[in-house]
């Protein structure tokens, strides 16, 4: 394991979740508490994508007009779309970058879950972080989170076709004119990616062992209701309303 990850990520990490365990000695509260914690201190990066993502997805259709209107002049078209995005202040990187940052905590979760809990992981903990006799992947006495688990790859599947259509964009009503073919369009592939993200979701889930696949789920569903109340704020304080995009 890369160093500057393991000291960075990996371990804190890691100690967090086995500190917990001498507290909560049940795996799945435990994830659901770590994965809450992350979330809240991740909640300004995500919040900062989550708008990125909902004014690049408002401007596409004339995103599309611009490169319509100027086909084949490619240097036109760049002047247009960065003029755009000026008049609308909009950074098409503020999407990317705080998802860029996230991932090395999403990487370390991914370790963490998958090899954390075996024993000739312990060397990882801290001095002031005794070492659990064992670790009962049992949560709630019956839910065995070393196994892999269909229910919690379609509940995350859920939770993400459910963040996925908060971005949707709408299709237009007919007779609106040539203008609408864009946003038809636009619609069109929002509406397979709508589909394809979460079945892609469920086909992994189902690949993981149910403790990743819990995870998954939770990270998932927390983006969603944060991404709804972000949206519910902007609609409340003058924003885009939701006739303007699927939520």
């Amino acid at each position: 394991m890369w160093m500057p990850f393991q000291v960075l990520f990996y371990q804190p990490i890691y100690n967090l979740f086995v500190g917990f365990y001498h507290v909560i000695p049940d795996l799945g509260i435990v994830i659901i508490v770590v994965t809450l914690l992350i979330k809240i201190v991740l909640y300004p990066l995500t919040a900062k994508s989550i708008r990125a993502q909902k004014s690049l997805s408002e401007l596409q259709p004339k995103l599309e007009s611009i490169k319509k209107e100027h086909k084949g002049d490619q240097q036109k078209i760049a002047q247009e779309t960065m003029k755009l995005y000026k008049e609308h202040k909009v950074n098409p990187l503020g999407s990317c970058l705080p998802i860029l940052i996230q991932m090395p905590v999403l990487f370390a979760m991914f370790y963490v879950l998958r090899d954390g809990f075996d024993p000739a992981s312990f060397r990882f903990l801290y001095s002031f972080i005794s070492p659990p006799e064992s670790i009962n992947s049992v949560s709630l006495g019956f839910f065995d989170l070393s196994e892999r688990s269909v229910v919690l790859a379609l509940l995350a599947g859920g939770a993400q076709f459910w963040q996925s259509r908060m971005m949707t964009t709408k299709k237009p009503p007919k007779g609106v004119g040539e203008g609408a073919k864009d946003e038809n369009l636009m619609a069109m592939m929002n509406k397979q990616m709508l589909y394809f993200m979460p079945v892609i979701t469920v086909i992994i889930g189902m690949q993981f062992p149910a403790g990743l696949a819990l995870y998954w789920f939770l990270s998932t569903l927390f983006t969603a209701i944060q991404q709804w109340l972000l949206f519910k704020k902007k609609k409340s304080d003058g924003g885009p309303i939701e006739g303007q995009l699927v939520l």
